[in-house]
């Protein structure tokens, strides 16, 4: 028995060893299991944001583009699309049930900021849902199909006939936000990549 003992010892340690190393941390900068449960509560409670990127916009017919700045607040939002598809600069704000769309024509107003969209520029994103899709959650009050990846990150949300695929993510003060999303709709594919996050955060 004390033979066997010294026998399998070296390969008990070895075992030990190679267990430990499956449970060490990410390395710094990657994404890793159960992050994304843990900060479940405070991306829940991110209602205020400063967010620049692009936005891709593909249809059959054509693909354009065009520069997003986003402010938003708990009660207020305004974002500031500037370039081709954007017709110049247009800056669509909603407070309280109230939308405004302002391009070089004038000041608009409608029921909805997708209907204002539509009407004004000819295209429309989902802006309704889109500041809850933008923190990788799905929008409330409505019925949707989540996939998660092997980490237990948001991989494909399906929500009113809507497809967002979330392709890339960084981290910003000390948490996970989507960097780059695919939505889909029928024919249409807007692609947007974030180049500077700012959430702010309560200590």
């Amino acid at each position: 028995m004390t033979l066997l003992l010294r026998l399998l010892s070296p390969l008990l340690v070895l075992a030990l060893l190679v267990g430990c190393a499956g449970r060490e941390p990410a390395p710094e900068g990657e994404r890793a299991a159960g992050q994304w449960q843990a900060q479940a509560d405070r991306l829940a409670e991110l209602d205020t944001w400063v967010l620049v990127g692009k936005v891709g916009l593909r249809t059959p017919e054509e693909s354009t583009s065009a520069n997003l700045d986003w402010s938003q607040h708990s009660h207020y939002y305004r974002l500031l699309i500037s370039g081709p598809f954007g017709s110049g600069r247009s800056t669509l704000e909603g407070r309280e049930g109230r939308f405004s769309l302002t391009t070089a024509e004038g000041r608009f107003e409608a029921e909805s900021p997708e209907a204002l969209m539509e009407e004004q520029l000819g295209w429309s994103l989902p802006v309704s849902a889109l500041s809850e899709w933008i923190r990788g959650l799905p929008a409330e009050d409505s019925a949707h199909r989540l996939e998660e990846d092997e980490l237990g990150f948001p991989l494909r949300l399906e929500q009113d006939g809507w497809g967002i695929e979330y392709r890339d993510w960084e981290r910003v003060a000390d948490l996970w936000l989507p960097r780059r999303l695919v939505m889909t709709y029928d024919d249409l594919r807007v692609t947007l990549v974030v180049t500077d996050w700012r959430p702010a955060l309560d200590d």
